[in-house]
């Protein structure tokens, strides 16, 4: 394995995974950008962006993007988060210049015709109409707005109806001007693919980016509250959540070991007290989200509405009690075991190679050094995990609430829980 940088001189950055005996290349590029460097009058405008990047270019039309790479097997895709927007393509080693080709293209040269952007509109609109219908999926963009109000942080990846409905070309072309520059971009390879050879492609075909212009990024303001929105449901579903720490946080890896031992698995805490031992749940978990400059930490229980005034005083015993006592060593050992696992694991798809490396020089500056991470991992002790989650559980929650809601305590009814 060989991991190389290397800086083009207009300012994009060329990061390769070397592994020769691959017979496929995972290639993409990765920009710095997502819904939080949105103004909130365009929210949706990174994910609509994403979507029109394969609408037709000055040479290529949309079947024809499509078809090039599906021409020799390969796939194509992309995503948009808070923080980044990904375009990417996995083929076989042969066919690495049709990826760059295409990918070249679509960032430089994307038209964005008219019709393009009023069927795409459409298509974005019924996403998001999807997205409503789907109740475990909507109680997070309630769950994210709750704790981040009137800010680019707390705004739906998707958009609004009403902003998406009017979103015009000149907008769109705006936010790629202004955000898809030299400076703002990683191309990220993983695969059979010699460094070298990448960088003279990416010299060859990236030369028609938008110029760099500043971008300042609003800090996160982490509030909290509660929202809760009553509807017909067969279940009820829950978003509980605390301000969390950055992903510059000395803590971090503390934090992903408490998200493991309290519910990353069937092993863990909440799934063995909430559904294994009482049957309240199918679904319970938490998870830790970090940001350049703040996270979050919360856990997801889905339950019947009968048994949510059961529920919720559970959950909040069993954040007391990992904040109140010292983790054995053996979850300490299995949630760092699991950590390192899913690390090493993930890696044996190219694609999530590519994705790391690109990912970690944008948030890090430098290269992903797995051999740093798993030391890091084994450094976390129970002592780390205490302190944390003291922290931690002491900021002011944020609940999310979607369906039937009756049996729901009020919120400072589980504030003063949690204080108890």
């Amino acid at each position: 394995m060989s991991i190389e940088i290397t800086t083009l001189p207009g300012g994009l950055r060329v990061v390769t995974d070397s592994i020769p005996s691959m017979d496929s290349v995972a290639i993409g590029v990765w920009a710095a950008v997502g819904t939080r460097h949105e103004d909130m009058v365009h929210n949706g405008v990174a994910h609509m962006v994403e979507h029109m990047m394969f609408k037709g270019t000055k040479t290529r039309t949309a079947a024809q993007i499509a078809e090039a790479i599906e021409d020799v097997g390969g796939n194509v895709n992309a995503y948009t988060s808070r923080d980044i927007t990904a375009y990417h393509v996995h083929l076989l080693k042969d066919h690495t210049p049709l990826a760059m080709d295409i990918l070249s293209d679509i960032l430089q040269h994307t038209t964005m015709p008219d019709d393009e952007v009023e069927r795409e509109r459409d298509v974005i609109l019924q996403e998001i109409g999807m997205s409503n219908d789907t109740p475990d999926d909507l109680v997070f963009d309630l769950y994210q707005e709750t704790a981040y109000p009137d800010q680019a942080l707390g705004a739906p990846i998707l958009g609004r109806n009403d902003i998406i409905a009017n979103m015009q070309r000149d907008t769109l072309q705006g936010y790629v001007n202004r955000c898809y520059t030299p400076k703002n971009l990683v191309l990220s390879a993983a695969g059979n693919i010699t460094h070298d050879a990448l960088v003279k492609m990416a010299m060859e075909r990236f030369n028609a980016l938008p110029k760099d212009q500043n971008i300042t990024t609003k800090p996160a303001n982490y509030t909290g509250g509660q929202s809760r929105a009553e509807k017909d449901l067969e279940q009820s579903h829950i978003v509980m959540g605390f301000q969390g720490i950055s992903r510059h946080d000395e803590d971090y890896y503390a934090a992903v070991a408490l998200s493991t031992i309290l519910g990353g698995g069937m092993s863990s805490r909440l799934f063995q007290e909430v559904r294994e031992k009482r049957g309240l749940v199918y679904s319970v978990f938490s998870f830790h989200s970090s940001y350049a400059d703040d996270g979050q930490f919360a856990v997801y229980a889905g339950t019947g509405p009968e048994r949510l005034g059961e529920l919720i005083p559970v959950v909040c015993d069993e954040l007391k009690k990992i904040a109140n006592d010292v983790v054995s060593d053996a979850e300490l050992k299995r949630a760092k075991t699991q950590m390192k696992s899913g690390l090493l694991m993930a890696r044996e798809s190219m694609m999530t190679r590519a994705g790391q490396q690109a990912k970690h020089l944008i948030y890090f500056d430098k290269k992903l050094d797995v051999a740093e991470l798993l030391h890091k991992i084994d450094a976390v002790t129970g002592d780390d995990i205490l302190r944390l989650s003291q922290r931690i559980f002491a900021t002011v929650p944020t609940v999310a609430a979607l369906g039937p809601l009756q049996q729901l305590e009020s919120y400072e009814s589980l504030r003063a829980r949690l204080r108890a």
